[in-house]
């Protein structure tokens, strides 16, 4: 089975431990991640920037676009639903997302095949 085709769930770090609107990266099964807690919502997606290749996209800038939770690149800026993965400047850009869940105060994640 390859790292993105897993079924279970991951457990990463307590809830805790994330920031509101701030980006934390994790090593998921072999996949860098990137978990955000905004609106009171969690998101995980690939730390891989789709447009400059580079792993950063913890590092990116949570914010929102007409109500929309969005992850600008730290790099070139390009924003991102973070609902979707679908870049709102390039529409043929995705990021790709991760399942995932607070169970028991734990974050847990699971990957998501290519999309």
């Amino acid at each position: 089975m390859s790292p993105t085709s897993t079924l279970d769930w991951t457990p990463v770090c307590p809830l805790d431990r994330l920031d509101p609107d701030r980006g934390v990266a994790a090593l998921v099964d072999g996949v860098q991640v990137a978990l955000f807690v905004t609106g009171g919502e969690l998101y995980a997606v690939d730390n891989l920037d789709p447009f400059g290749g580079a792993y950063v996209m913890s590092r990116g800038i949570v914010g929102s676009r007409s109500g929309v939770p969005t992850l600008a690149s730290p790099l070139h800026k390009q924003v991102y639903d973070l609902r979707t993965g679908r870049c709102l400047d390039l529409p043929d850009l995705t990021l790709r997302r991760h399942e995932a869940r607070c169970r028991d105060g734990v974050v847990e994640v699971r990957l998501r095949q290519e999309e």
